[in-house]
């Protein structure tokens, strides 16, 4: 397993859809485990491919407490197929957008409809953190960031903020 290093915004990979998993073998598996690792790393409790760079419909979970045993999910392929009419709010950060978190609303639950690690289809309800958690993840695949669930006023302000800093450190030499 490696850690990879993370896509951060301004990059414009964060706005391509990402391209569907044909089938799911050892390099997609491969890439599961790397983006946990990474995911953990960072630290955070979830990830999509595009956030290291990697164009493919695949994301990792994990929203246990670091005092709970690691609970790892990968979806490969994700569709949320239902969302519930309630809503519910939850602050939302990102490891593509550090150091930034605003409060966002979306569907208090989901149904989510997926490949596991194996290739099998798998469909389950979330609710709570999970069902925020896989939405921002999906959203990812389609090229969508928490960012576009705010204000655009909020929302101009930090992607100024992160196209000047990558501004800045790629005229800093290395």
């Amino acid at each position: 397993m490696t850690i990879r290093p993370l896509v951060i915004l301004p990059d414009p990979l964060l706005r391509r859809v990402c391209d569907p998993v044909a089938v799911v073998d050892d390099e997609v598996r491969a890439l599961a485990d790397d983006m946990l690792e990474t995911m953990y790393d960072a630290p955070g409790i979830g990830l999509a491919a595009c956030q290291i760079g990697v164009m493919r419909r695949v994301v990792v979970l994990d929203i246990a407490r670091e005092e709970d045993e690691p609970a790892p999910m990968v979806l490969v392929n994700p569709e949320i197929v239902w969302s519930s009419d309630e809503l519910s709010t939850y602050q939302e950060g990102c490891l593509s957008i550090p150091d930034f978190y605003e409060d966002v609303e979306r569907p208090a639950a989901v149904r989510v409809r997926f490949l596991d690690r194996n290739g099998a289809a798998q469909e389950i309800e979330a609710d709570g953190l999970l069902a925020t958690c896989v939405q921002h993840e999906v959203d990812h695949l389609d090229g969508v960031l928490f960012i576009d669930h705010i204000s655009k006023l909020k929302r101009d302000r930090v992607v100024r903020k992160f196209a000047k800093a990558a501004k800045e450190a790629s005229r800093t030499p290395a």
